[in-house]
């Protein structure tokens, strides 16, 4: 005898309408644009501030 297996639900939860619509507005908005849009805004970093990965970027010899 074969052991019962459990049906997958088709119900469509909250979560997957939510992330249905976010990625539909994602390829809406790359179909507008012709590319992906960011809004996101990177600091100026001061150059004055001690940083030891910059230092070590300039130590590198130039192939």
């Amino acid at each position: 005898m074969k052991p019962n297996r459990k049906k997958k639900s088709m119900r469509i939860t909250e979560a997957d309408y939510v992330l249905a619509q976010r990625r539909a507005a994602r390829l809406e908005e790359i179909a507008a644009h012709g590319k992906p849009v960011s809004f996101r805004t990177a600091l100026h970093k001061s150059k004055k501030i001690y940083s030891r990965k910059r230092l070590k970027k300039s130590d590198l010899p130039l192939l």
